[in-house]
This record gives structure tokens, sequence and C-alpha cells, in this order.
């Protein structure tokens, strides 16, 4: 017997307006007694094929939109996939060897994270359609790239979400010291232990965008992670650069990092809480002329909104109160569920609050190699300001 999932009565107007997902409170019957990760049928309450997905019992989003033709999901339809993907990152990136290739929903495949690191592939997986197929996706990822090493870095909360535990590790081949090159910067990568599947490729464009602000500055870069925006800083001339993080593994990385590049001498980077680090400079009266907020994300879901825009109308605050008159102030949020004009208005209230006025310069959202999928807002999440301080 099939396996299929029937809409209820006009549920099916987001599905065909080109969004992926099916919600459980959407499903008016369920045939075949499909198991979590089973790809099914999606039909209307009529019948109409609708196409096909992976199935979860045990989450809010049921359903997962694959393909809306009638084919097989197989070792061929996924090496279709990820060499549509492939081109495309070698239209944006041709001179580059490092980049997401695969970026879940955006590319058509639920639940899944492709980064490449020159001979290596280092997958996170947040559905449990992809769970089910990693085997075989990984296959496919050898067909077509003769990866050095995969591995997986499913660590992300999501899978809690989909009943799936954390997993890391390899999966394929081995794994060396891997040193990637951005922006003409080298940037060492540890594909095990380093953040989320070992660097930050969505703020490419960002890091390099402040460049044009750095030279002769004094800058701040907080939650420096790798030291990615403290390097670009350096190289465009900044006078002295001061990175900051929690993370010993990230400072030891971005130690690292500035000595491959030679910034040694300019560079200094500080295991420290930002949050009280901006608060002991304001006592010092330390002044910036470019300060940098990189935070990790303040909310995964909507019920936590508010408490996440207090903290980033705090540490806004007290970044602009450390800026000199007409400073440079870049700073970001990766939260989904914070918006863009929601943004823009933590950011307005946090210069009230610091008695500073601003200038928006540039408006940036996550590299394209993260493209957005128009029809599904959850495609779209970093936001990415330069601001003049005044």
């Amino acid at each position: 017997m099939k396996k299929i999932i029937k809409l209820k009565k006009g549920e099916d107007k987001r599905i065909k307006n080109g969004h992926l997902w099916v919600f459980s409170n959407e499903i008016q019957q369920i045939q075949g007694e499909p198991s979590t990760g089973d790809i099914v049928e999606l039909r209307t309450y009529s019948g109409e094929y609708l196409g096909k997905g992976f199935y979860n019992a045990h989450s809010l989003i049921t359903f997962r939109l694959l393909t809306r033709i009638e084919e097989e999901i197989d070792f061929q339809f996924y090496k279709n996939k990820i060499e549509q993907a492939l081109e495309l990152r070698k239209r944006i990136y041709p001179e580059y060897r490092s980049y997401r290739v695969v970026y879940g929903e955006s590319d058509f495949l639920p639940g899944l994270i492709i980064d490449k690191y020159n001979d290596y592939l280092s997958v996170q997986v947040y559905s449990s359609g992809i769970d089910k197929h990693l085997t075989l996706i990984c296959d496919v990822i050898e067909s077509i790239f003769k990866p050095k090493g995969i591995i997986e870095r499913s660590e992300s909360p999501l899978r809690e979400l989909e009943g799936l535990k954390p997993k890391k590790g390899i999966l394929r081949g081995k794994i060396e010291k891997i040193m990637i090159k951005e922006n003409n910067l080298n940037f060492y990568v540890d594909l095990i232990e380093g953040q989320k599947t070992g660097f930050y490729f969505d703020q490419r464009e960002n890091r390099f965008a402040i460049r044009r602000y750095s030279e002769g500055a004094r800058v701040l870069d907080c939650f420096c992670n790798d030291g990615g925006f403290a390097l670009n800083a350096a190289s465009a001339g900044a006078s002295e650069v001061i990175g900051v993080d929690i993370s010993d593994s990230s400072i030891q990385r971005a130690v690292y990092n500035s000595e491959i590049n030679n910034f040694s001498n300019k560079c200094k980077f500080i295991k420290a809480d930002v949050f009280e680090f901006l608060n002991e400079a304001e006592i010092k009266k330390e002044k910036y002329d470019l300060i940098v907020l990189d935070p990790p994300s303040f909310t995964k879901s909507k019920k936590n909104i508010s408490t996440a825009k207090v903290g980033y109308r705090n540490i806004n605050t007290r970044a602009m109160k450390l800026l000199k008159p007409n400073g440079i102030l870049a700073t970001a949020s990766c939260s989904h569920h914070i918006d863009d004009e929601m943004f823009l208005d933590i950011i307005q209230s946090s210069a009230k609050n610091a008695k500073r006025t601003l200038r928006l310069l540039e408006f940036h959202g996550a590299a394209p190699d993260h493209p957005i999928l128009i029809s599904m807002p959850e495609t779209k999440y970093l936001k990415f300001g330069i601001f003049e301080v005044m």
C-alpha cells in the first residue's frame, strides 16, 4: 500500500505557493503506516498529487517536500540535487575551494547542510529523513567530490525537534589539518571541534565589507571566534585590533590565524565574556573607531524573543558608548525570529539608550552560498548592519 499524507481541506495553499513544510495540524489522513524518515506522497484533500518528501511522526513539521514531480528518490535524485547546488556555488565563487555547497531547504534538500573545505566535506543533518538516508547521501558525495574525508557535525538543537540525538564524527576517510583561503587570508579550520561545521561561511562578504572602515582604526571584534572580522580589519590597515571570545579554543585558533597571516603585531585576542568585557571597557573609558558585534543566536524560538531583544539591546548600547564620535558599529543577528524590522528597531532603541545618533551605511544578509527561498521566510536568518554612530 502506498504511503500517503492527505491534507485537510484548504491546507494546500502554502505548499502550492512554494513552501516545503507541512505541519501536523494540517493533515487529514495518513495512509500506509509510514515510519519516521520514510518517503511519502503528499496529496490534497481531493487527492491531487503535490509531491514526495520525508515523513516524521514525532515532529511538528510532519512532512518536508523533496520534489513536486513523480520521480524516485534514489542515488541519482540526490546526485542531481547536489550537483545543481554545486554548479551554483562554482558560479558564485569560481576562485574558491571552500564554501557552503548545500543549504537545506534553499537547495531543496530539507534538513541537509554540506560545507566544502578544500578536499573535505562537513555535513550537518537536522531532519529525520536525511538522517535515515545519510549512508546513501555519503555515497553520492563520494561520487561527486572524491573527498579525502566526510565529517558529520549534527549537533544542532533542531535535531531534538525531530526526535534525533546529537552526532559528531568522521563518516568516511580521514581528517588532517586544514587551511582554507578567504578574502586572501588563510584560516585554520578544525572540522571536529570548530564552531558549527568548522567555519562560518555566511559572514564571508560581511567580513570583507568592514575593510573600507578599518584603515588606521582601533578595532574591537566581539565574539571573534576564529578571528575572521579581526583579520580582515588588520588586512585593511587597522592600527590595532582586539578580539574577544569566551571560548578558549576559538581564541587559540584566532591567535594561530593571526600568526600565519603575519598580523601578530597588531592583533590581540582575549578570552573573556563579551558583556563583562564591554562593561569594564566603559568603566576604563576605552574608545574605539570600529566595533564588530557578531553574537551567537540569542533565541531559537518565538517564546524567547522578548529576552533576546533585551540581550541585543544591551550589547549594542554598550558598544555604542565605547565608540568615538563618527565611529563605526558593524552589528549582526543570526536569530531567525528577529526579522529585519525588529533588528533595526533594536539598534535604534540601543542608540537612544546610549544617547547617540545613527546613520545606516550598509545592510546585508548571509553570503550568496546561503540563498534565500523567497517562498520560505525560514531560510532567511542573518542580519548585518554597518552604522555610523554620531
